[in-house]
C-alpha cells in the first residue's frame, strides 16, 4: 500500500470521531454523566492520534496526485493548510481530553470546567473538520467543487465556445 492508500484509510476518523465525540460530550454534559463524557474524551484522543497518522501520510498522497489532470497544486495546498490547523486543534483537544479523563477519574473540582473547555475546542474542531473534509473531497471529486462547471486550466479543454 502507498501513502495515498494509508491517507484514505486514516483521514476519515479524525473528522467522524470529532463529530461523534462532540455529540457524546454534549450528551454527557446535559446528563451530567462522567462516564459518557469519558467516552467522548477517548474518542478525541483517538482522533488526535489518527490526525497525526493522516498528517504523516498526506505528503506522500499529495506527491501521487498533484500532477493528475483536473487536480492542481492550489486545491491541494488549500486542503493542506486547513488540515494543518485541524491537526493542531485536535492535538490540543486530545491533550485536554486526557486532562478531562484524569479530572473525572480523580473527581477533581475542575472536571466540569475542563468539560466545557473541551466542548469549545471540539466545536472549533468540527468546523475545521468540515472544511478539511470538503477540501479533501474536492481534490478528486470535481463535481463537488464550487467551480464544477468550469474546466480546470490544466484539463486540456480547448473548446472555444462563447
Amino acid at each position: 500500500m502507498t501513502d495515498a492508500h494509508y491517507h484514505l484509510v486514516v483521514n476519515h476518523f479524525p473528522i467522524i470521531g470529532t463529530i461523534l465525540g462532540l455529540g457524546i460530550l454534549v450528551a454527557g454534559i446535559l446528563l451530567k454523566n462522567n462516564t459518557v463524557k469519558n467516552v467522548s474524551y477517548v474518542l478525541f484522543v483517538v482522533g488526535a492520534i489518527f490526525a497525526a497518522f493522516s498528517m504523516g501520510t498526506g505528503e506522500g498522497a499529495e506527491e501521487m496526485v498533484e500532477d493528475m489532470p483536473n487536480i492542481g497544486k492550489k486545491i491541494i495546498h488549500e486542503h493542506e493548510e486547513i488540515a494543518e490547523k485541524l491537526a493542531l486543534v485536535l492535538y490540543v483537544l486530545g491533550i485536554i481530553s486526557l486532562l478531562g479523563l484524569y479530572t473525572n477519574i480523580k473527581k477533581h473540582s475542575k472536571a466540569t470546567l475542563i468539560s466545557f473547555l473541551t466542548l469549545v475546542i471540539a466545536i472549533v474542531g468540527v468546523v475545521l473538520a468540515q472544511q478539511v473534509g470538503t477540501t479533501g473531497g474536492e481534490i478528486r471529486h470535481t463535481e463537488i467543487r464550487n467551480d464544477a462547471g468550469v474546466a480546470a486550466p490544466d484539463s486540456g479543454n480547448t473548446d472555444d465556445e462563447d
